[in-house]
């Protein structure tokens, strides 16, 4: 059997809460994090900013810290990577629903991994690999306004309409320039719901670790746009600051070559996932018994620093929430999810670029799942 999960209570106040919660509270409904009524609400996600990221840089981030306390600390989906956690953030529903399961998924119709960042083609099309409704088509249905603000190159991506769709885009370059947006529309009487997506930090994290100082200028930058912007906001606006993930840092010394073990990539016709959470997929002709070797065999190997779980197990124990019958494929027949500061990697791919990440995420440790609800505005705390 697997080490035991990290798996949170089924209370526990998730992502998945987040933004339903925000439009709730514009019609003054009960909502699960308890906000007041508010004339708009703008919820900015910041790519790659765990709690533990800010209290680590709590010097450098003044206006967040100041503002999260303990109960300011939500969890994220697993796999903790950005594809999974903003389709939940926008669809409310868990992975296991609306079927964005990772970052290098399995589409077994075409058999082949697909990217669910970057990878989508006529082969798989957003509207419908992403199977349910999300929260900015609900409220554009029910008459509120919604706009999400990111970078022009998001603006007609697959992911942006597999996960944002309803949303009006406007796109903005930077920091400061999505934030000036979203106060021009704040300005000009909007009331509804603004979404303002901040990457910036998950991409420095990857390229030059969390722990750098290109990091802790872009933090500074943030926070500094944060506690200029809450100001400015019209009274009666409220503002949630939250994240799709943490960050931890790999060094290459901490690599973990899978191809190392030959004898248990037999039987094994792709591999997907990331670094972090490494999802295997049988061939679909291997038997109950080899399976069921693999699976000891990746357990003897790889359990005392992973979490090594079969399909079966992982759904079983409710990590993906309900998983629709559709779905069920796409998820790994064994996952191994690191349990230490390790990073997996397979020397026989073609690319090897990724290997010069730093930033990692991904599995189920504290520092990749636990992240801010920071509140400003009239969502402040008393």
């Amino acid at each position: 059997m697997p080490a035991m999960l990290p798996v949170p209570a089924d209370s526990a106040p998730r992502l998945a809460g987040v933004l339903g919660s925000s439009l709730a509270s514009l019609r003054g409904a009960p909502n699960a994090f308890e906000l007041p009524r508010v004339s708009s609400a703008v919820v900015v996600l910041v790519d790659g900013l765990g709690a533990a990221n800010i209290r680590a840089r709590a010097g450098h981030a003044r206006f967040l810290s100041s503002r999260m306390a303990k109960r300011d600390v939500i969890r994220t989906v697993f796999p903790s990577t950005t594809a999974a956690a903003i389709a939940t953030f926008a669809t409310g529903r868990m992975p296991g629903e609306h079927g964005l399961v990772g970052y290098r998924v399995l589409d077994a119709a075409n058999d082949r991994i697909i990217n669910q960042l970057s990878g989508w083609d006529a082969g798989v099309v957003p509207e419908t690999w992403q199977r349910t409704p999300t929260l900015f088509e609900t409220a554009r249905d029910e008459g509120v306004a919604t706009f999400a603000i990111g970078s022009a190159r998001y603006a007609d991506s697959g992911f942006t309409r597999a996960a944002l769709r309803g949303a009006e885009y406007r796109p903005a370059a930077s920091v400061a320039d999505r934030f000036a947006e979203a106060g021009r529309l704040l300005d000009a009487g909007a009331e509804g719901l603004i979404y303002l997506y901040v990457p910036e930090l998950d991409q420095a994290a990857h390229a030059f670790g969390w722990t750098s100082e290109r990091w802790l200028s872009i933090l500074e930058l943030l926070d500094a746009e944060l506690a200029s912007f809450e100001p400015r906001m019209p009274r009666g606006a409220g503002l949630l600051v939250t994240a799709d993930h943490g960050v931890i840092d790999v060094p290459a010394e901490r690599h973990v070559f899978i191809d190392d073990r030959p004898e248990l990539l037999e039987g094994v016709r792709h591999i997907g996932g990331e670094p972090r959470c490494v999802s295997l997929y049988f061939e679909p002709e291997l038997g109950h018994g080899g399976r069921a070797a693999l699976l000891d065999g990746w357990r003897a190997a790889e359990g005392h620093r992973s979490w090594v779980l079969g399909r079966d197990e992982a759904i079983a124990a409710g990590l993906y929430g309900p998983v629709d019958d559709a779905v069920r494929d796409r998820i790994g027949d064994i996952l191994l999810a690191a349990r230490s500061g390790i990073a997996y990697y397979d020397r026989r791919e073609p690319n090897r670029q990724a290997e010069a990440m730093i930033g990692q995420h991904g599995s189920l440790s504290d520092e990749e799942t636990r992240v801010p609800l920071v509140r400003g505005g009239a969502y402040s705390r008393p």
